[in-house]
């Protein structure tokens, strides 16, 4: 006969073999760890504060994450508006990412002693969630540091940063669910303020938070103007850079110094055509103030002046709610091709810009002509532009 839940739990409840007391050395002695803030309590405040952080910044990543690489079914009801929505949920990804190391290192170090504990396992039940709280903090530790690093625009390592990124986050999420599930009794008990007072609680967490609001106050200013006077540890300052605004990708990183002498932009419909930076000019001119939003946190608005991306594709017979696919000068590049749905195309503040806060494009903006458009990822914000074209 099978055995039924309640006996297989019992199984694998079942207390193992302890292991010899002549192996309890070092940190495995009784009464190593003294000081009193190992204690639930501290863990449990620490716990909601990370808890919340880890929630801000999966949801953020995983909007941000569908704005720059949708999936095909989602792609065609993307907003075009708020114009500041990437901006903000982006520039939220990293604050909070960023708020979550000093709140990481904080929570370890109340529950480390508890690597430490006899025996290792007391039980195969017991041992297999050591096993999953040792995935949970490997993963939200891996993601912490490449996410850190990418705000640097540094990577050290082999693997491809945004998929592995992506994919560590929803590890890391689920992993915590599921801890905060196996540990929900002890965390109802100590959820409120108990009776007992442990001496040094307050000042250690009243330390943690000065240390978040530190990190938190002298990085987001980034993304957050009203900050920018206290961004001294944000990788870059978002006023500051050629024309006015930072630049990730320069012309000599993607190839184009040179734009060809005969450089023509090439719109392909119904009724293609070409046009020089001459017949762009001679179009109807727009303006539209809109941030340049980029991935590791950072963004800046300005104001963009330009031919509608809609008038150019009218002009190619193109009915409204069409999509088109843009087409760069740069050699090589994991965008250099950027497809555009009909709701970012047909929104009047979408642009192809000729010029930034009163001038013209320079080779690192996007010299002849770049797209710019509401709500998306920098990224998507097709610089040295040749080619656009329907999407049949």
């Amino acid at each position: 006969m099978e055995p039924n839940s309640s006996g297989v739990r019992r199984r694998l409840d079942r207390p193992l073999p302890p292991p010899p007391e002549a192996l309890r050395r070092g940190p495995f002695r009784a009464g190593t760890f003294r000081s009193p803030l190992h204690e639930p309590r501290t863990t449990v405040v620490l716990g909601r504060w990370l808890g919340a952080a880890v929630l801000v910044c999966f949801l953020t990543g995983l909007a941000g994450h569908l704005l720059q690489d949708p999936p095909a079914w989602l792609s065609g009801v993307l907003p075009a508006r708020p114009v500041d929505g990437y901006r903000f949920t982006q520039g939220l990804h990293v604050v909070s990412g960023i708020a979550a190391i000093p709140l990481t290192g904080a929570k370890l170090w109340t529950v480390y002693p508890r690597l430490f504990e006899w025996p290792p396992a007391r039980s195969v039940l017991h041992a297999l969630e050591r096993l999953g709280i040792a995935v949970l903090v490997a993963a939200l530790l891996l993601e912490l540091f490449t996410g850190l690093l990418n705000t640097l625009q540094w990577y050290p390592w082999p693997f491809p940063f945004r998929q592995t990124h992506f994919w560590l986050g929803w590890l890391a999420t689920g992993g915590l669910l599921v801890h905060l599930a196996a540990k929900a009794p002890l965390i109802a008990r100590n959820w409120r303020r108990p009776q007992a007072s442990v001496p040094g609680r307050r000042a250690f967490l009243a330390s943690v938070t000065a240390a978040v609001g530190a990190v938190t106050l002298t990085t987001a200013g980034q993304t957050v103007p009203w900050l920018r006077g206290l961004d001294l540890l944000a990788p870059r300052r978002p006023d500051i850079g050629s024309q006015g605004l930072p630049v990730n990708r320069t012309a000599a990183q993607a190839g184009t110094v040179t734009v060809p002498a005969d450089w023509r932009l090439r719109v392909d419909g119904p009724q293609p055509y070409t046009l020089d930076l001459d017949d762009l000019a001679r179009l109807p001119q727009h303006d539209a103030v809109l941030p340049i939003a980029c991935v590791e946190g950072w963004s800046a608005s300005a104001r963009w002046t330009g031919v509608r991306l809609a008038d150019l594709l009218a002009l190619a017979g193109a009915p409204t709610g069409t999509a088109v696919r843009v087409t760069s000068l740069e050699a090589d590049g994991p965008y250099r091709v950027m497809e555009m749905p009909a709701q970012y195309v047909d929104d009047p503040l979408t642009l192809l810009a000729l010029r930034v806060n009163g001038e013209t494009l320079n080779a690192d903006h996007g010299f002849p002509a770049r797209i710019i458009a509401p709500n998306r990822p920098g990224v998507l914000q097709t610089k040295w532009v040749a080619r656009i074209e329907v999407v049949r």
